[in-house]
């Protein structure tokens, strides 16, 4: 698991995909705080993003690089505390360009609940199912041929 999570740390552009009804909304959102497995997001409030995840607090994002991705199964939480909201907005550039104060953002968290480790580089390739509520680990085949009979 640790190899995910640290997959995840070293590419925080992810793909962070909400519902609106039943219609999937996907976009391209920057993890801007790790502890553990919590990640810490920031939005506007007046974004439809903000507005999904109030009706829909449940998330899957994923990050990929060559031929490894993370996938990871939450649910958005706004209970932040003031002192790490503070610490995201002073340590994110952007922020400051975007937003005047950090106090004008919504920032949010997800724990990983689920996780989805694939590297299609070996033969076979690799596929481990982190469940975290449940705390188990499952090794997985991708494709028929290396499938267990």
């Amino acid at each position: 698991m640790e190899k995910a999570l640290e997959f995840l740390r070293d590419h925080v552009e992810v793909a962070f995909a909400t519902c609106e009804g039943d219609r999937p909304k996907i976009r391209v959102f920057q993890i801007m705080k790790m502890e553990g497995t919590d990640l810490y997001f920031a939005t506007s409030p007046v974004k439809e993003v903000y507005k999904q995840l109030q009706a829909n607090p449940h998330i899957e994002i994923l990050s990929r690089d060559g031929q490894v991705s993370v996938r990871c199964v939450g649910k958005a939480v706004f209970e932040v505390d003031e002192e790490t909201k503070q610490w995201i907005y002073e340590h994110n550039a952007v922020l400051s360009r975007l937003y005047s104060a950090y106090d004008k953002m919504a920032y949010f968290k997800m724990t990983i609940e689920q996780m989805d480790y694939y590297d299609l580089a070996p033969t076979p390739p690799v596929l481990k199912h982190f469940d975290l509520v449940q705390h188990t680990v499952g090794n997985g085949f991708v494709g028929e041929r290396f499938s267990k009979q």
